[in-house]
Formats: C-alpha cells, structure tokens, sequence
C-alpha cells in the first residue's frame, strides 16, 4: 500500500497510480468523538489546496475536511456518507472521504510523512 503524507489540517493522502485518496487522520477522528454525519464533495468538483471539501459532524463538533492538494474529485466515498461511523473505526482504510485526480505529485510529496506528522502531534500535546 502507498505511503501516507499528512497535513497540519490532520488529512491524510495516499497516491496510487495518479489518483490521490483523502481522509482524516486517527488523531483527527479521536478528537472529534462519534462521527455521525459527512457531507462530501460532488465528482467532478475542481477543488484546490487548501480548500474546504467537505464536512464531518460529530457529537462533538463540525469541523471542514480540506483538500489537502488541488485537484478534480473523482469519487467520494458512498460507504462513509452511509455509515458515518467507518471514519471512527477505520479512518485510513475504509473510511476515505473522497479521490482526486489530476494531483501534483510534488504537492504531495512536499506534506508530512508519518515520522514528521508524529513528531508534528507532539508539538500540540
């Protein structure tokens, strides 16, 4: 499986092929709690970095999801908009928000890698 790169935002993006997939991060869904609601962006939106996509609720909080790259949305996760929950058990595997193509992969390259983004999270303890 390809390497993870994070955001200070606390998404996380994997590139496969030329198709980047967007999340939020084990450390972003513990702080929201219960996640019982997500709202995703439409295919074919044109989205750039920085961008709020989308949004996740929680019993909680709201809180933006953003691009962490620009891009065109070329699937957002049905599975998530169904069971809201799948962020809260699995939020780098099944509980993906959406996929962007047309991604500068140096833009990728440039985010946080695992160790970086650990060490990053230490900063905010």
């Amino acid at each position: 499986m390809a390497e993870l790169r994070f955001t200070k935002d606390h998404e996380w993006v994997r590139l496969e092929g030329d198709v980047a997939t967007i999340g939020i991060t084990d450390h972003a869904q513990n702080a929201l709690g219960d996640v019982v609601f997500v709202d995703l962006p439409e295919a074919g939106r044109e989205v750039t970095e920085g961008e709020a996509c989308a949004v996740v609720e929680s019993v909680k909080a709201a809180s933006d999801v953003y691009a962490p790259v620009a891009g065109r949305v070329v699937e957002a996760n049905a599975a998530v908009a169904e069971n809201p929950a799948l962020i809260n058990s699995d939020p780098t595997g099944d509980g993906w928000f959406f996929k962007l193509t047309a991604v500068d992969e140096a833009a990728i390259a440039a985010l946080m890698d695992e160790a970086a983004y650990a060490a990053f999270l230490e900063t905010l303890a």
